[in-house]
């Protein structure tokens, strides 16, 4: 049970919420929102509902805590509109927040964040660790899918006889790969320390160790092992298949020459 909040503050006494974050698309136009009463605005963080909140981050990941299924639905739907590239499954995580007076903030064993109090700069250290962890998960998934249609490619190499490969398809290898690197790097950020610690370093602890429950480094790097060797691979089929053609172009050039040349020679005989 939860006390009334004071004017213009938190819910003071022991109480627990749910945190849910969904990953709708590839951005979401967040200057269209009504930002008038915002708590902040990097990320921007709105009340919502009677006692709720909801952080928005531009590259597509809404964050709402405490607030209903009536009003998430609401949200959501209310958002829809603004996303870009939406997804058509998407991406989900959750977890619990207790909120206990004088507590240690940290990450219990069962993935519940314990905070000391409630503050627009506490949500929105939860928000962003949840978005990067929506953000990894989803290229995760699509660099998977990428590796998969790479290697057939790169084992047919160690094939004898002729090999063939798309251009087509090796150039959108490699496309994915620098789509993937620049959305992580220039939209998540996934490595960057979130903003608000600048005004806040005393809240720097509560983000490493939601950081490390979520591993976002280790995950992040090996993601980018993974781009580099898909890029990598790619690149070196597509020198191989320009090299190829180089050389077809030449035995052309020089089949082209010696007919010239017997032609001279014949038109000289027979002259």
């Amino acid at each position: 049970m939860t006390t009334p909040s004071p004017p213009g503050g938190e819910p003071t006494d022991r109480h627990s919420m749910i945190v849910r974050a969904f990953l709708l698309g590839e951005r979401l136009d967040v200057r269209r929102l009504d930002q008038r009463q915002a708590l902040a605005t990097t990320p921007l963080t709105l009340r919502a509902g009677r006692r709720g909140h909801v952080v928005v981050f531009r590259y597509g990941v809404v964050a709402l805590f405490d607030v209903s299924a009536e009003e998430e639905a609401h949200l959501l739907a209310d958002m829809a509109p603004l996303v870009s590239e939406p997804l058509s499954e998407p991406g989900r995580e959750q977890t619990n927040v207790d909120v206990i007076p004088g507590a240690i903030e940290q990450v219990g064993p069962d993935g519940t964040i314990v905070l000391a109090e409630i503050t627009p700069e506490r949500l929105q250290i939860i928000a962003d660790v949840l978005a990067k962890d929506l953000v990894l998960e989803h290229y995760e998934i699509r660099i998977a899918a990428v590796f998969d249609r790479v290697e057939p490619l790169a084992a047919r190499l160690k094939r004898p006889g002729r090999r063939s490969f798309s251009t087509r398809d090796l150039l959108a290898q490699i496309g994915d790969v620098l789509l993937t690197q620049h959305r992580m790097v220039g939209r998540a950020e996934v490595l960057e320390k979130p903003e608000v610690l600048w005004s806040t370093p005393e809240l720097e602890g509560l983000f490493g160790r939601l950081e490390r429950e979520y591993e976002l480094r280790e995950r992040s790097r090996a993601l980018d092992r993974k781009l580099e060797v898909v890029g990598r691979t790619a690149e070196t089929l597509l020198d191989l298949v320009h090299t190829r053609r180089s050389l077809s172009l030449e035995w052309y050039i020089i089949a082209l020459i010696l007919f010239e040349i017997m032609l001279s020679l014949y038109q000289a005989v027979t002259h």
